[in-house]
């Protein structure tokens, strides 16, 4: 993976040991979203979905010097439209002693360049309507929001039903 350009910070793919530290990240940002209560993946899971026989998504750990400051969680989707793959964001989370430097900038800039590389057609996430510096922050990097679209969701007994029916 490229090193990036600021000398204390740098960047690697995730390993399956790394699972306890991943799952710290998903409390962290769920904590920060307000969202804690709809946590229940465990490290077995996310050593199995992530690094097991048939991984569904990838991960990028930034650290400040040995000191794990931020991560990324992305896979693949596709764009019919475009007849090409894109790079979901699923999550992005600076740990709050760390924001203010441009580690999200660099994490950002590394998701691009592997989409780049990966010959995708899109970077894209979702983030939540009040969060605001969010916005701010990936308005200036050039991302345009999809106002037009709306997202839907099953899940839990909703997602049973229809599979049943």
């Amino acid at each position: 993976m490229n090193k990036p350009n600021h000398p204390a910070f740098t960047l690697r793919p995730a390993k399956a040991e790394d699972a306890p530290l991943i799952l710290q990240f998903i409390k962290d940002l769920a904590e920060y979203e307000r969202l804690s209560h709809v946590v229940v993946v465990t490290e077995a899971q996310l050593r199995e979905t992530l690094f097991g026989r048939r991984p569904v998504a990838e991960v990028i750990l930034g650290f400040e010097g040995e000191e794990a400051a931020a991560f990324a969680l992305f896979f693949h989707n596709y764009s019919t439209f475009l007849g090409r793959p894109g790079i979901y964001l699923e999550d992005l989370f600076v740990r709050p002693e760390f924001r203010r430097r441009g580690y999200g900038k660099i994490m950002l800039s590394q998701l691009a360049k592997i989409a780049v590389e990966r010959e995708c057609g899109r970077l894209e996430w979702s983030v939540l309507d009040w969060n605001q510096p969010a916005i701010d922050f990936y308005k200036s990097l050039g991302a345009k929001p999809m106002d037009e679209w709306t997202v839907f969701r099953l899940t839990g007994d909703g997602l049973e039903a229809l599979a049943a029916g």
